[in-house]
C-alpha cells in the first residue's frame, strides 16, 4: 500500500508541475506533506522514515560542514547541503546584480569587440557557459538576454538568434561543474563527488561541446548577425556607467573569486559545499551593509521550497522500495549490457528533462543509479556522468526542459521578441541531440 501511495503522490506532482496549475513550490510541498501523513504515517506507519527523510540530524554532525565524504554516501532524505548552498548562491548573486555586475560585464565585452555583431554572438556565448559553470544559469540568461535586446536596438539586429544560442550555452555550461545546474549540485552533494570531479569529467565533454555548439551556431545565424558595420561607437553607453556602487562592486568580485577559489579546493580543504555557501551568504550580507535586507527579500524562497518537497517526495519513492523496483528493471533490459544501460540513463534523462523539470527527475534518478551500481556492478561515477549530461543538456530541447529556458524565452517576448515552439525547437533540438550523442560516445570511449 505505501509504494502505491508513494507512486501516486510523485506522479500527480510531475502531472502538476508539467501543467503549471499551480506554482511549483506550492505542488511539491503539498505532495511532501501527503508523502509524510499518507506514505510513512498511515502507509508504513514508520516515525523513523519520516525523521530519515527529514534529515535534520545531517545538520547537527560534524561532517555536514567539514569533510563529509563519508556522510553524503549515506544521504538521503532532504538534501539540506544543496539546499544551504543554493540559497548562499542566491544571496552571492543577488549582491552582484545590485552593484551592476553582470550589465558591466556585458557592456564592456561588446565594447571589446567593437559593438560587431557576429564576434558579440559568439564572446557572449562563450560567455554563457563560463558564467553558468559558477551562478545559476537563470541569473545568466536574465542579465544576458536583456543587455543582449538593448544591443540589438543600439545596432539594428534581431536578438532572438543570440538569445536562443546563450540559452543552449548557459545549459552546456552549468553541466561542467558542481554548482553550474541544479541537477549536479544534487548528484554531487548525495553521491559524494567534488568540484574538480566534475570539471575533469563533464567538464572536459562540455568543452569539446562548446566547439561544437559555437560552430553550430555559426553556420546556422552568420547569415542572421554579419550584417552590420559600426562605424561610430561614441553613442554607445560606457560601460563604467553600469556600475552603481563602486566599493560594493569591487566587493561583489572579491567574494565571487573568492566563492570560486573555495569551491575548487574544497576536497583539499575539507569545507564542504553547504558551509561554503552559508559563508558567502554571510559575507555577502555584511558587504551589502544596509542593503542586506533588500538582498534577503530578493532570494528565490520559493525554489528552496520547491527542492524541500521534492526531496521528501522522492525519500517516499526511496523509503518504499520504488526506486530499487525501477533499478532492477533498467538492468533487466540492459541485460547486464553496460554500453545499453548507459545509453538508456542518458537518452531517458535526456528525453525526460525536454518536458518535465530535471530537477525532479535527477533527484529520482540517483537512488535508482546506486541501485543499478550496487546490483549490476557497473562503475557509479561512469552512470553519475551520464545522468548529469543527459538531464543537464536534454533541458535544452524544449521551451519548457529548463528554467534558464523559460526565462530567456520570456525576456525576449516581453521585449517584442516572441519566440513561439516551433522556432525553438527548430534551432535547438537539432544540437541537443548532436551534443549528447556526443556526450554519449565521449563517455563510451573514456570510461569503458
Amino acid at each position: 500500500m505505501a509504494q502505491i501511495l508513494a507512486i501516486v503522490i510523485f506522479v500527480l506532482m510531475f502531472l502538476l508541475i508539467i501543467t503549471e496549475v499551480f506554482e511549483r513550490h506550492i505542488i511539491t510541498m503539498a505532495a511532501g506533506l501527503l508523502t509524510l501523513i499518507l506514505v510513512f504515517g498511515i502507509g508504513m506507519h514508520s516515525p523513523d522514515a519520516m525523521l530519515h527523510t527529514l534529515n535534520f540530524q545531517e545538520i547537527f554532525t560534524a561532517g555536514f560542514w567539514y569533510h563529509s565524504g563519508e556522510a553524503a554516501e549515506n544521504a538521503s532524505g532532504i538534501n539540506w547541503a544543496t539546499i544551504l548552498f543554493i540559497a548562499g548562491m542566491m544571496v552571492m548573486v543577488e549582491g552582484m546584480g545590485h552593484v551592476g555586475f553582470f550589465r558591466w560585464l556585458c557592456m564592456r565585452i561588446a565594447k571589446l569587440v567593437q559593438y560587431k555583431t557576429l564576434p558579440i554572438f559568439i564572446t557572449f556565448m562563450i560567455m554563457s557557459s563560463v558564467l553558468s559553470m559558477f551562478i545559476d544559469s537563470i541569473t545568466v540568461i536574465l542579465f544576458l538576454a536583456a543587455v543582449t535586446v538593448e544591443l540589438a536596438q543600439l545596432l539594428k539586429f534581431n536578438p532572438v538568434p543570440m538569445i536562443l544560442a546563450e540559452i543552449f550555452c548557459a545549459n552546456l555550461g552549468g553541466a561542467a561543474t558542481m554548482c553550474g545546474d541544479p541537477p549536479n549540485i544534487i548528484i554531487g552533494t548525495s553521491l559524494g563527488y567534488s568540484f574538480a570531479d566534475f570539471i575533469s569529467n563533464t567538464g572536459v565533454i562540455v568543452a569539446f561541446a562548446l566547439v561544437i555548439t559555437i560552430m553550430y551556431f555559426y553556420i546556422v545565424f552568420r547569415k542572421d548577425l554579419c550584417h552590420n558595420r559600426v562605424k561610430d561607437t561614441t553613442a554607445f553607453p560606457d560601460p563604467k556607467e553600469a556600475i552603481k556602487d563602486q566599493k560594493g562592486f569591487v566587493l561583489s568580485c572579491v567574494i565571487f573569486l573568492c566563492a570560486v577559489v573555495l569551491l575548487v579546493t574544497h576536497a583539499q580543504t575539507g569545507l564542504t559545499v553547504a558551509t561554503i555557501g552559508v559563508a558567502v551568504a554571510v559575507v555577502t550580507l555584511l558587504a551589502a551593509g544596509k542593503d542586506a535586507l533588500e538582498l534577503l527579500k530578493k532570494v528565490d524562497y520559493k525554489t528552496l521550497l520547491f527542492f524541500i518537497g521534492l526531496f521528501i517526495v522522492v525519500g517516499g519513492l526511496e523509503e518504499t522500495g520504488v526506486l530499487e523496483v525501477i533499478a532492477g528493471f533498467i538492468g533487466k533490459i540492459s541485460g547486464g549490457n553496460v554500453k545499453l544501460m548507459i545509453a538508456i540513463i542518458i537518452w531517458g534523462s535526456a528525453v525526460a528533462s525536454a518536458f518535465v523539470d530535471n530537477i525532479p527527475f535527477a533527484a529520482t534518478m540517483i537512488p535508482v543509479i546506486k541501485s543499478l551500481a550496487a546490483t549490476q556492478g557497473v562503475d557509479l561515477t561512469t552512470l553519475a556522468w551520464a545522468l548529469s549530461m543527459g538531464t543537464d543538456i536534454g533541458g535544452s530541447a524544449t521551451p519548457i526542459g529548463a528554467s534558464a529556458n523559460v526565462v530567456g524565452t520570456a525576456v525576449a517576448a516581453k521585449e517584442g521578441y516572441p519566440i513561439g515552439w516551433g522556432k525553438y525547437c527548430k534551432e535547438l533540438a537539432p544540437i541537443t541531440v548532436i551534443v549528447v550523442l556526443f556526450s554519449m560516445v565521449f563517455i563510451f570511449v573514456r570510461y569503458l
